[in-house]
């Protein structure tokens, strides 16, 4: 039975492959397309989980493949099947059959037609990855599809400023879940000094044997696997980014935000609870951010004026309510509530755009006047501030932006010395001394050697700021996000017990991606004259091949499972020391804002309003 499990990954991609060279107008053939993938994946899963439960399921683990082996390291694909996967795969196939059929009609005609099942058949790729993954690594690879299936779906209105400026945004909280697993691993390397699968993780004597010794690893590694489910699955401080999510499609918004997509905290949660079971401040900190984040959300949810976020909210709140039941053992409980309440959210949903049609109508005909409620009997100050709060949504945005972002672009800001010129005649010079000091390390004191890694990647750190702030030359923002791993690549490359090919394979695939984008703005600089990032230009209207082939360099300079950066992540972290904190962190913080720097160009250049549109335009606040 084991080797079953690869064929609910490759059902997938082929129907994926298989769409994307449908062309544009077939719209029948691409439903059906998607829809016969999406259906044959649902049976084969029933016929298989039957079969399953009669053999008497056990638990299925199969390492498929060996990407990248060395003495001390190995990177491999694992799958895992279990009454987890098992739950979350006949919840995901039944609901993404259901939205699919609902999709046929409801994108009918629209411009993006095949763009929009195409992107659904690459989530549900992504999907299937991570809840049948046998450890972090495998996830991690299922966990960045989602995150840039989530950022295309949420922008499928590309002409509109309000999609594209919220796919920013959530893109943005997704990149700090990503680099807490990226932490959580990196720490699990130092802990088991393997990649850990996990079956393992179920082994009691095997995990309390290694988390005996060193506690406050164990309790870093949970509170980032925390940070990632959190960030997620919607859970405080970063509830406010669902409800901007729902700028997509009504489908896309149900299938993703409603019910698959945003439970993957949960499944994060259910997958490593056997490593953080046991260590009870860790499980108090889940159940206080659970209890919070479902009182918060629950007032928040009840003065909502637009239905898909009165929806959205009360999803957060129900989260919040199984993230508990996590935290407090009850596995069996979370894996039922999980699963109705994907039910409950993705047909209220489907069906909102009927109800708030029939209740316009209702409030005419039938007015009926509020029904008295629990809040009023409060005092008044009390209700009116709980009020003003909720309506505010708690600030939750502008403590993000206060107390994160802002403080990131003042950085930034203070980087305006640095011109194209400047960084090309003055940073590459820089760089060539740095490898020279790599290859003689005995010309250079140990007392100064030790620093150089945090100088190095200092330096790579104010690139990648700057790249986020620029506002004039995109080509000045992709080439100091390209040299930012370079300088990172450097900074790693003092480490002691360090192969060289290791860091040739990390800078492989963002030197290939690098030359390819930089190429595709020349080209579009030389064809349109003004591509600066200080507004939103729309080119992919016009030039939408070149596009697809800038978001593909993007991909494959942020570190996205289709180059061997994505492999060289892993590997640059591995040779990050357990003692060396501060340089993990700000080589993370780096890798964030890499992210966010790289896909804020593709969005100014390529999405929104196209800047030579002589027709009329909504506004940015409609």
């Amino acid at each position: 039975m084991t080797f079953l499990l690869q064929f609910f990954i490759l059902l997938p991609i082929l129907g994926f492959a298989i769409s994307l060279i449908i062309p544009d107008k077939k719209e029948d053939l691409l439903s059906w397309g998607a829809f016969t993938t999406v259906g044959l994946h649902l049976l084969a899963a029933t016929v298989f989980v039957v079969y399953w439960l009669l053999q008497g399921h056990e638990t299925l683990n199969l390492k498929d493949i060996v990407i990248y082996q060395t003495t001390d390291y190995s990177f491999f694909i694992d799958f895992y099947f279990d009454k987890i996967t098992m739950v979350y795969l006949m919840v995901g196939a039944i609901l993404t059959f259901l939205v699919t059929i609902y999709s046929r009609y409801y994108m009918h005609r629209e411009g993006g037609y095949k763009r929009f099942f195409n992107t659904i058949l690459f989530f549900y790729i992504g999907y299937n990855i991570a809840i049948f993954s046998g450890n972090l690594e495998t996830l991690f690879i299922g966990w960045e599809i989602l995150g840039i299936s989530s950022f295309l779906l949420i922008a499928f209105y590309r002409d509109r400023y309000l999609p594209v400026k919220n796919a920013v945004k959530v893109f943005s909280i997704y990149r700090i879940g990503d680099v807490g697993l990226i932490l959580a691993m990196w720490m699990s390397h130092h802990l088991w000094h393997e990649n850990i699968t996990f079956l393992k993780l179920t082994n009691y004597e095997l995990v309390s044997e290694h988390l005996q010794g060193h506690t406050v690893i164990g309790v870093f590694i949970s509170l980032m696997i925390l940070l990632s489910a959190a960030a997620k699955s919607a859970q405080l401080p970063f509830s406010s980014w669902l409800p901007r999510a729902m700028e997509g499609p009504t489908p896309s918004s149900a299938i993703f935000y409603g019910s698959l997509s945003v439970h993957l905290g949960v499944f994060l949660l259910l997958r490593t609870y056997p490593f953080w079971e046991h260590q009870l401040s860790v499980r108090i900190v889940i159940i206080v951010l659970g209890l919070l984040t479902s009182l918060i959300t629950t007032f928040i949810a009840r003065v909502q004026s637009s239905v898909k976020s009165q929806i959205a909210y009360a999803s957060i709140s129900q989260i919040g309510l199984i993230f508990i039941e996590v935290a407090a053992g009850f596995e069996k409980l979370a894996l039922f509530h999980f699963a109705g309440n994907a039910f409950l959210r993705t047909y209220q949903l489907l069906v909102s755009p009927s109800v708030v049609s029939y209740l316009i109508r209702e409030q005419f005909y039938n007015f009926v006047p509020r029904v008295k409620t629990i809040e009023d009997s409060l005092p008044k100050k009390i209700e009116y501030t709980f009020y003003m709060l909720a309506l505010k949504e708690w600030n939750l945005d502008s403590l993000m932006y206060r107390y994160l972002w802002n403080p990131l672009k003042w950085v930034g800001r203070r980087l305006d010395f640095l011109t194209l010129e400047r960084v090309i005649y003055f940073g590459i010079p820089a760089y060539l001394v740095g490898l020279f000091i790599v290859y003689n390390q005995d010309l250079v004191s140990p007392e100064i050697e030790r620093y150089l890694p945090y100088l190095f990647s200092l330096i790579a750190l104010f690139m990648v700021l700057k790249a986020f702030t620029e506002r004039r030359q995109a080509r000045m923002s992709w080439l100091l996000v390209v040299m930012n791993h370079f300088w990172i690549a450097l900074a790693i490359s003092f480490n002691e017990h360090f192969s060289f090919s290791d860091v040739h394979l990390y800078l492989s695939g963002v030197a290939v991606a690098g030359v390819l984008g930089f190429e595709c703005l020349r080209w579009l600089k030389k064809q349109e004259g003004n591509i600066d990032l200080d507004q939103f230009h729309g080119h992919s209207y016009k030039h939408s091949k070149v596009a697809f082939v800038f978001l593909i360099a993007c991909l494959g300079v942020s570190g996205f499972p289709i180059t061997p950066t994505f492999v060289g992540e892993d590997l640059i972290f591995t040779h990050i020391h357990e003692d060396q904190p501060w340089l993990a962190l700000i080589v993370s913080l780096s890798f964030i804002i890499d992210g966010l720097s790289i896909i804020r160009v593709y969005a100014r250049v390529f999405l929104g309003p196209h800047v030579k549109s002589i027709y009329e335009m909504a506004y940015r606040s409609s």
